[in-house]
């Protein structure tokens, strides 16, 4: 993202109420060196308050301004379709005209917003407001508006980001455009050293304005992955190519794979939601994995790396951050700096290996009798029914010790299931009790022994002969 200040963008009619704060000691202007932290409250000046909330939900957008298909959908989701919540706006930068809070001016006529508020922070030092803090703990959802992605690297390790990961620990959310999304991966692209185009990192791919920032934010479900944005209208696809050969081949990631997330601007988005599903809106969107060592990436040579697999997703796609597909992806390489042909289109592979299925077999219900799955390879999918009431499905499965296994439940509306993964004694490892007839689970372990352990899929609360789907992907 080049660093520059946010767009200015028109002022949406509003019928909430606005409250302005400049600190002592500042003044509020524009920015030649460093501006004041401002505080622009809209809508109630009270804080929504419950005990729970539904999340996390988060939004990837391709541009700085809020896009209110994917925004509303995330809200939603947090706030369970009810009541009210609160957002908040961080800023690097203020906008050098227009309104002050065109985010916030999108967000008040959402349903179900209670108030939001734009705090301008400017420095490192400005992570540390105590005011922001507790307003940023107290909301729901905190988004991350355009600008220069380096401002907001600068707050790792500050009270703010502790703030910010605290919403989405009881259930918030966050998200952001343009440098909000680059900041809202794991592998952050932060410019600190100026933007660098996509001729320019194939042709070095240690070129000086390639630097990361990581250990900021990972979300569930969210890892290893380094997000890009405006990224059909500016080109992009050969630098996110490079950010993920230079992730793996700096060991940034935690597997020897990466994942470049990009997203296109004018109403490009992605919403994520608790389970880590993602479905595009406006604009297409690509996800390009690297899953090997590249052939070359070094500093003054142009980059050689060949299969690098990649996913389209038009509006309306989804695409599974929690079950990675292996499947449907089209293949582009880069030899010495040129990349191939047609870079965004391409034919889906379809001859991927398929997945093992076992339907259950009655009775199941104990570890003595649970159907066998332990011949089946990953991935590999279980499926059965909860009935009568009261009805459990066990499934003795193979786990290897240190490989992660991710199990994803999509549950029908009959009843609302919980699942569980035993070890060998039926000992309780980590299980899932999402709330709710229909509501999907999934669970995550990685074992510390080889050997038979249990899934254990129980009808919490109800019956009915529709079928569950269980997903078992092992990395």
């Amino acid at each position: 993202m080049h660093r520059t200040h946010r767009r200015a963008r028109p002022v949406l009619a509003a019928a909430a109420t606005a409250t302005l704060l400049t600190l002592p000691g500042t003044l509020l202007a524009a920015e030649p060196a460093h501006a004041a932290v401002s505080r622009i409250r809209l809508g109630s000046a009270t804080d929504a308050a419950r005990p729970s909330w539904q999340g996390p939900a988060h939004v990837m957008n391709g541009a700085g301004a809020v896009v209110p298909g994917s925004m509303s959908r995330a809200l939603d989701d947090i706030r369970g379709g009810t009541g009210s919540l609160d957002v908040v706006v961080l800023a690097g930068s203020a906008p050098t005209s227009g309104s002050k809070t065109p985010e916030c001016d999108t967000v008040m006529t959402l349903p179900g917003v209670n108030s939001c508020t734009t705090w301008t922070l400017t420095t490192a030092a400005d992570a540390g407001n105590a005011q922001a803090n507790a307003d940023v703990r107290n909301a729901e959802f905190v988004y991350f508006a355009g600008g220069d992605q380096c401002r907001y690297a600068a707050w790792k390790g500050t009270p703010l980001e502790a703030s910010v990961e605290s919403v989405v620990a009881k259930g918030g959310g966050s998200g952001g455009g343009s440098a909000g999304h680059h900041i809202n991966s794991p592998l952050v692209y932060d410019a600190c050293n100026g933007s660098v185009t996509s001729s320019e990192a194939l042709a070095n791919p240690y070129d000086r304005s390639i630097s990361f920032t990581t250990g900021l934010f990972t979300w569930n479900h969210y890892d290893n992955v380094v997000n890009d944005s405006h990224f059909v209208a500016r080109d992009r696809m050969g630098r996110l190519m490079t950010f993920v050969a230079r992730s793996i081949k700096d060991g940034l990631t935690t597997d020897g794979s990466a994942w470049g997330v990009g997203v296109e601007e004018s109403g490009g988005s992605l919403h994520i939601d608790r389970n880590g599903l993602a479905t595009a809106y406006g604009k297409t969107s690509y996800v390009v994995l690297g899953d090997h060592q590249p052939e070359q990436a070094v500093a003054r040579k142009p980059l050689t790396y060949t299969n690098y697999k990649i996913f389209k997703l038009a509006p309306g796609a989804t695409f599974d951050f929690a079950h990675r597909p292996t499947c449907g992806y089209y293949l582009r390489s880069v030899i010495a700096g040129v990349p191939d042909a047609n870079l965004y289109d391409g034919t889906p592979q379809t001859t991927c290996a398929p997945t093992a299925t076992l339907t259950e077999t009655e009775p199941n219900d104990t570890r003595d009798t649970a159907d066998d799955a332990t011949t089946l390879t990953a991935p590999a999918t279980l499926t059965g029914n909860l009935d009568p009431s009261g009805d459990r499905d066990l499934y003795a499965l193979t786990l290897t010790a240190g490989r992660r296994a991710d199990v994803h439940c999509a549950v029908p509306g009959d009843y609302d299931a919980d699942v569980y993964l035993l070890n060998a004694s039926g000992n309780t490892l980590t299980r899932s009790v999402n709330d709710g007839a229909g509501t999907d689970e999934a669970l995550t372990l990685t074992p510390t022994a080889t050997g038979t352990h249990y899934l254990e899929v129980d009808a919490y609360a109800g019956s009915g002969t529709g079928t569950y789907t269980c997903t078992l992907t092992t990395t």
